[in-house]
Order: C-alpha cells, then sequence, then structure tokens
C-alpha cells in the first residue's frame, strides 16, 4: 500500500466548536510542502508551467476530529494541495488537483471534507471555473475483502450511480460527481524497497526473474543519459505510442520533465532517464522519478528489436536497484488494469507489472464538484471521446 507522509500538527485553543473547522489559505507554488507524490510538487508546477498551465497552491487546516473516525480533542492537521488550471475554452477552465488532496479522510467523511474543501476554494477561483477535479489517489472504497474472489482478483467497481451516492453521505448539497474518465491512472503497483535485493527478487513471478537474468546474460547494459539522449528516449516513445495508438506528447513535454528535476540527488524531485542498450544500440527507456520516500515509473517505451533479449525487465531492475539506493521505501510501477482481464486494453501493463511481486493498489480516480452546470455537462460529455488512462 502506497505510503502517506506525516503531517504538521498543531493545537486549537478556540473554545467555538463549528460542524467542521476548516481553513484555506493560498500560498506560494515552490513553497509547497514535500510529499512522495509527484503531481503535487513545485516540481511539477515548474514542468506544466513550461508547457503553458498555471497552477496554484493552497494550505488548509482542519481539526481532526472532523475527518478521522474515533478521533476527539482539538488538534489540527495542516496540509496542502497544489492546483492547475486546465482551460478547455477561451474563458472556461477545471480546477485540476492531481492526486490530491493528499491527506486521505476516514471514508464516512470524505464526501463532506471534499465539499466544504470545495466551496472554501472558491473564493480563490478566477471566473469561468467549470469545476473543481480531484484526482482522488485516496484507496477505493470497494478494497474490503468481499469485494475479491476466490483468487484475490478484484471484482471491480460498482456502477457510476452507485459510487456517488456513496461518497456524497452526509454532504448538503450531494455535488460530487464521478468523472467520465480518470486522467491518471487509478490503478498501480508497488513495490516495497524495505526488504534486500535477494528477498525482492524472490517475490517476483518465476518468469520475471528468468527474463532478468536473461537479459544480464545477454548483455543487455542499462545506463542513466542526459538531455542528450532524449531524441533516443523520443524515438522508442513515438514507436511505443504509435503500436498501442496511445495519445503522443510533444519532445518538448519530456524536455520540461527532465530540465525541471534532472538535478542532484538532494533537491526536491529526482529525474533520471534510464536506458537499455545492446551492443551499442537503444532497445528500451523510462523516466524514473524520485520524491521523498517514493520512486516512480512514470513513463516507459521500447522497441521492437530485440524483444527477445528482454531489455525492459533489465531496465526494470535497475531502476528498483537505483531507487533503493536512494534510500526511496517504495517504487511506484504507475498504471495497470484494475484486474487481469485479457480483454482489458492495459491487461498488457498488468501481466508485466504484476510480475514484479508488488502490491496492487486500488485508487478512487477522478471526481469532479462542478460549478457551471450547463458547461459541465457539456464538457463531461466531450471529455468521453478523449484518449485517458482506462477506469
Amino acid at each position: 500500500m502506497l505510503r502517506k507522509v506525516h503531517f504538521f500538527i498543531f493545537q486549537d485553543t478556540s473554545d467555538t466548536i463549528f460542524p467542521m473547522q476548516l481553513t484555506v489559505a493560498p500560498k506560494a507554488v515552490w513553497d509547497a510542502y514535500r510529499t512522495p507524490i509527484v503531481q503535487q510538487t513545485a516540481f511539477w508546477s515548474r514542468v506544466k508551467k513550461s508547457l503553458g498551465m498555471n497552477s496554484r497552491a493552497f494550505e488548509f487546516s482542519i481539526r481532526n476530529s472532523d475527518i478521522y473516525s474515533g478521533v476527539g480533542g482539538f488538534a489540527r492537521t495542516q496540509a496542502d494541495l497544489v492546483m492547475f488550471q486546465q482551460f478547455v475554452t477561451k474563458d472556461r477552465y477545471i480546477a485540476y488537483v492531481l492526486y490530491g488532496p493528499e491527506i486521505e479522510p476516514s471514508e464516512e467523511n470524505q464526501g463532506c471534507f471534499l465539499e466544504e474543501l470545495s466551496e472554501c476554494l472558491l473564493t480563490y477561483l478566477a471566473p469561468g471555473c467549470i469545476a473543481i477535479r480531484y484526482d482522488l489517489n485516496w484507496m477505493s472504497h470497494w478494497c474490503k475483502d468481499e469485494d475479491f474472489d476466490s483468487q484475490g482478483n478484484w471484482r471491480g467497481l460498482p456502477k457510476k450511480e452507485f459510487q456517488e451516492i456513496n461518497l456524497n453521505f452526509g454532504t448538503s448539497e450531494h455535488n460530487l460527481r464521478k468523472s467520465n474518465m480518470n486522467v491518471l491512472p487509478s490503478d498501480t503497483i508497488v513495490v516495497d524497497l524495505t526488504r534486500s535485493e535477494e528477498e525482492i527478487l524472490a517475490s517476483m513471478k518465476p518468469k520475471t526473474r528468468y527474463n532478468i537474468r536473461l537479459a544480464l546474460r545477454k548483455d543487455i547494459e542499462v545506463r542513466a543519459g542526459g538531455a542528450e539522449d532524449l531524441p533516443i528516449w523520443y524515438a522508442l516513445y513515438l514507436e511505443t505510442a504509435r503500436r498501442n495508438g496511445l495519445h503522443v506528447n510533444d519532445i518538448q513535454y519530456f524536455r520540461s520533465v527532465f530540465a525541471s528535476g534532472a538535478a542532484d540527488d538532494e533537491d526536491e524531485v529526482g529525474v533520471r532517464l534510464l536506458t537499455a542498450w545492446h551492443h551499442g544500440e537503444p532497445l528500451a527507456a523510462m523516466f524514473l522519478v524520485r520524491s521523498e520516500h517514493r520512486a516512480t515509473y512514470l513513463y516507459g517505451a521500447s522497441g521492437l528489436k530485440m524483444r527477445n533479449l528482454m531489455p525492459t525487465y533489465a531496465l526494470q531492475w535497475e531502476a528498483i536497484r537505483r531507487a533503493k539506493a536512494a534510500d526511496c521505501l517504495e517504487y511506484d510501477m504507475f498504471g495497470v488494469a484494475p484486474h487481469p482481464d485479457p480483454a482489458h486494453p492495459m491487461y498488457g501493463l498488468w501481466k508485466f507489472k504484476h510480475g514484479f511481486g508488488g502490491e496492487i493498489f486500488h485508487q478512487l480516480g477522478c471526481w469532479d464538484y462542478p460549478l457551471l452546470e450547463v458547461d459541465y455537462q457539456g464538457w463531461s460529455a466531450y471529455e468521453t471521446s478523449l484518449k485517458g488512462y482506462y477506469a
């Protein structure tokens, strides 16, 4: 399971008690708290700003008893979030919170918290906001024992209407809507790096271990590259995107990611471009991103040449080893099918990543708080035709 960071706690000495004591105030993006969630860092704001997307940060404070079950007293949690302005027309935009807010209230308090937070944020939003979108990396409500079959496979999500009834329980306006698509992956696999390399290898599927060793025997070499290797990466990326019918980003996007985080390991976020080579020929590549105690496999690409040498397996093993050497506690493989269904478009990713022995983590995904209903309905209908990660 993904680990959460610790937040600052302080005491509220006020004698006045409100139903939910939540305060929100803007702050500088570069002053955002350090976090393992890459998309909630100042680094990601720099990436998006270079591509024309503005962001804002907000600090909030809430009484613990309002968000956590079985908690009393006046202690409060102080945290923050980074919000991005995604324009959908010339004068209409979505206020998008990627994988945030990070704090995860108890299940029965989540809807009320999001409603209250949204209402507090309204004060600071520029005109033209269609909706606030929260891409929630909180654990799915449907991950209890009864939601798995006898083989341990997740049964999946209930209908959208039932999900909305569940999250809106206890809210005043019942205005939280499940988005028609998840922009970022809502299912991922996380490898525990607190174990030794031998223990990590032992937890992998036998075929995965075999493929790693095969790649090493066949002289696959994984090296970290610099900005000069971005054209090599991009050629592999284009081949992968076209082969799988994926949306294609311009090379400038990847230049922005690399330039914003390819500094030394003491920085807030570190970015490494790793490439698997065979006798001077690049076969596969990936972006490895480190933030706090987490390393993330953010983007990957591979060619069709010499796939029998298993370069992608050597690439992942080197990424895991580098993440562990950098004192990361977990390795996020970032995006899989929610269950092993061969008919699912992301089944191939599930099969490949599941072999590395990590734990699958199902998240709530994208939820909207509409502000301009007519515009929101139009955008929501249009969005069903866009490409994103599969639900």
